[in-house]
């Protein structure tokens, strides 16, 4: 079927997050260029920001200013047509999807109800926090699945401190704590962050603050260690240096109920904090859920098979956290099941997506399958350490990194990001003149 602008392929891709952000501007440098297709990339928010940062943004230790990018404006660069709104609609027959109407801070419409047609749809809506349905846990708790949520959680973060200073009473048991329910990833990487970040703004003027004994930092997790999903030595070594830090591990514990003074445990514990920050747990967004009859899981997954394509309907495509791909994996012990949600998965199904689209626009049918290749994990522990594991070593096994490697290798993650939306020159360029820039600027962010 062809459609729109002078009966080009239309490809619609629907979420700016890393994997639909990198594929949009792949196709448009080359599709779009040379009007071969039309590409249009659909988000909710008008810039993006590398989700593995967020933690960083809610800490205060990275100025989202500085790192985040306009969607307008690299549509523009780059060949590829961008619309504001949320989908919450599919019609199937009609190859059409629904653009829910956008609304400014006062709930003025700003922008209508629209339909988009397509010829190939492309959904790489991410994920959201999945709270299980516990009590007050929405109301109550803070999730880091936006950078909206981020800057939400570091103002009421910042605004504790400044309460704290200028109160004539005592700081109260549990004020200015923070309990993170996960310890996956983000909520081991988000407590050391807030660990240095929360000294750094005591040491900026909130001199009645002693962060050492006023500022308590609690992480909660339902399994035995922190990071369950990745490796012991890894996991163990984590845990050391939380412990160094005095980060208060509380593992085999369900969270049961969150309420505006903090938590309580299945095993009966209360947690006093007036900040939660919720990390536990990922589903796809609710209007995914068998969308116009499409096969979805528990968790409003789209189910696709290999090629990326969903199983009901070969012109819709989905990749990331928001599809359940069967593994088809360099890690024979992964066999049977899902792929990861992981940045690196997103990264690889993008780039095997740009040639699908190539293919798809050139009028082929047949399209390579996507098979997970596992390069290992890093985690990040601000200014205090990094550790990671490398698959794929000389030995054919695992490899234990930690250290001044491991940084190194954590920071060239962002940095292929980059290379990817901008070209080398480019981000080298944008690294060049953020080193220069951070000797004039505080080290965390004061607003």
């Amino acid at each position: 079927m062809q459609s729109t602008e002078n009966n080009l392929h239309h490809v619609v891709i629907v979420g700016g997050g890393a994997g639909g952000l990198e594929l949009a501007t792949k196709l448009g440098d080359s599709l779009g260029r040379k009007g071969k297709a039309l590409v249009t990339l659909i988000d909710q928010s008008k810039t993006h920001v590398w989700k593995p940062l967020l933690h960083e943004i809610a800490a205060g230790s990275m100025n989202p200013e500085k790192h985040e990018l306009v969607y307008l404006a690299q549509a523009h660069w780059h060949h590829f047509k961008f619309r504001l709104g949320s989908m919450d609609n599919l019609n199937r027959a009609t190859r059409e999807i629904s653009i829910a109407p956008n609304y400014d801070e006062d709930g003025v419409e700003v922008i209508p109800r629209r339909t988009i047609k397509y010829d190939t749809l492309v959904i790489a809506v991410g994920s959201t926090t999945n709270d299980f349905g516990i009590k007050g846990a929405s109301e109550y708790s803070i999730a880091l699945d936006t950078q909206d949520q981020a800057e939400k959680f570091h103002r009421r973060l910042h605004n504790s401190l400044l309460r704290a200073q200028t109160q004539a009473a005592p700081i109260q048991q549990g004020q200015l704590d923070v309990v993170i329910v996960g310890a996956g990833a983000t909520g081991v990487e988000l407590s050391a962050e807030l660990h240095n970040t929360t000294r750094e703004l005591a040491e900026y003027g909130l001199d009645k603050i002693d962060a050492e004994h006023d500022v308590k930092i609690s992480l909660i997790e339902a399994g035995e260690r922190v990071l369950p999903a990745l490796p012991d030595k890894l996991s163990a070594s984590v845990e050391l240096e939380l412990k160094k830090l005095n980060v208060n591990l509380f593992t085999s514990e369900r969270v049961t109920e969150v309420t505006d003074k903090g938590i309580f445990t299945h095993s009966g514990k209360f947690i006093p904090s007036s900040l939660v920050v919720w990390a536990a747990g990922i589903k796809a967004p609710n209007f995914l859920h068998e969308i116009d009859g499409l096969e979805t899981n528990r968790i409003n997954q789209l189910v696709v098979k290999r090629t990326l394509q969903t199983t009901l309907d070969d012109n819709i495509f989905a990749f990331g956290d928001c599809a359940a791909c069967p593994m088809q994996s360099n890690a024979p012990d992964k066999a049977g099941h899902n792929v990861p949600p992981r940045a690196q998965a997103a990264h690889q199904q993008a780039s095997l997506l740009y040639k699908t689209m190539k293919m798809r626009v050139a009028g082929k049918t047949h399209y390579p399958e996507y098979i997970y290749r596992d390069y290992g994990s890093l985690v990040n522990l601000g200014r205090y350490s990094t550790v990671g594991n490398l698959m794929g070593s000389i030995s054919g096994g695992s490899l234990f990194i930690e250290g001044l490697v491991a940084r190194i290798m954590y920071r060239s993650l962002y940095k292929m990001h980059l290379i990817a939306l901008h070209g080398f020159w480019c981000t080298a360029l944008q690294t060049l003149a953020r080193t220069i820039s951070r000797r004039t600027e505080a080290r965390v962010k004061l607003h």
